[in-house]
């Protein structure tokens, strides 16, 4: 069986579904949200094995027959019946260590993009940029730092040309409305409020030029790049997360063989099933590597290329479901 764990708003796990059903793989698709609240998780170690039961909505599934799991966004633990804000907290914090240790115990399965205990932990930018140095791909000068004396160098350096981002996604309010940092250019003026950077370390790099940008998805050992022709805008020539469809053009791109192994071989070593990676192709054809998604989006890709991205991921899924294992395949040795 496989185990889709996702928010029920997950318009990447929407798209794929048709697809595993008309493979006719069976499925379970489970939210970490409904846990404790709305679901039990059972985990016990009787007669000399470890079993483990899933109940929701009003049906009990047996995790040991779970050969797959798809982890892609799940919403975090809840238990809105519990009032008391700190004793909610408490509940919620003591179901995620539940939810962890059971993962760790579904050995039998295998993980896209991986266990997320494992995910968490090699989600880091500069790690993704030493893994990529070692295999051969082309790097900035980087440094991350939350020392003010180190920006003003940093910028003379980049002659003028730095650009700043940040090291992790999350939201905050400014003004009472919700925002995110992207990838920015730093102007000289901004040099004079270094000091502000002591409470939020930082990437800093210099701006590389570009032709274009690619985003390459990978998934098992299929690879997917698409052109993404940032400079056409103004809005998205520093970070095209921006998006500005009507004037940014997107197609699939016949990524040079060698790079496409890299690519592979980046994801895999990382422990990975599935990767999203950011790349600079620039004016003279050279590939720079900028960062890699432990578990990015791109259903955009797929929409706005027709590259079959999603049917990648439903053979990758009904192939690790099918795959034959024992029974006692959840016994932890």
């Amino acid at each position: 069986m496989l185990l889709i764990i996702s928010s029920s708003r997950d318009d990447s796990v929407h798209a794929v579904l048709p697809k595993l059903r008309a493979r006719g793989v069976p499925l379970l698709w489970w939210d970490e949200a409904d846990y404790p609240g709305a679901s039990t998780l059972t985990t016990g170690y009787l007669d000399g094995r470890w079993r483990q039961t899933l109940t929701c909505r009003g049906e009990t599934h047996d995790l040991s027959r779970v050969t797959a799991v798809w982890y892609r966004r799940p919403d975090t633990p809840s238990a809105p019946d519990v009032r008391e804000p700190s004793q909610r907290e408490f509940a919620e914090y003591v179901a995620g260590h539940a939810l962890a240790g059971a993962y760790d115990l579904m050995v039998g399965a295998r993980w896209m993009p991986a266990r997320p205990r494992h995910a968490q932990a090699i989600d880091n930018k500069l790690l993704h940029l030493y893994r990529a140095a070692q295999i051969g791909f082309a790097i900035v000068d980087t440094v991350v730092t939350n020392d003010p004396d180190e920006l003003v160098p940093a910028w003379n350096r980049a002659g003028g040309r730095l650009i700043t981002k940040t090291l992790g996604f999350r939201q905050f309010t400014l003004d009472g409305e919700y925002g995110h940092l992207y990838t920015e250019v730093v102007p000289r003026r901004r040099l004079s409020g270094r000091h502000r950077l002591r409470y939020g370390p930082a990437m800093l790099q210099p701006q590389v030029p570009k032709a274009y940008e690619l985003r390459v998805t990978v998934v098992g050992e299929r690879v997917f790049a698409a052109r993404i022709d940032s400079q056409a805008s103004r809005l998205t020539a520093v970070d095209w997360r921006h998006y500005d469809d009507p004037k940014v053009g997107y197609a699939a791109y016949d990524l040079p063989r060698d790079v496409a192994d890299r690519c592979v071989r980046l994801v895999a070593g990382l422990g990975l099933t599935f990767g999203a990676l950011d790349f600079i192709v620039t004016p003279d054809g050279r590939y720079v590597f900028l960062e890699l998604n432990v578990n990015g989006q791109w259903a955009f890709v797929e929409m706005l290329t027709g590259m079959p991205i999603g049917d990648a991921i439903a053979d990758w899924l009904a192939d690790a479901t099918t795959r034959s294992h024992t029974e006692d395949s959840t016994d932890v040795q």
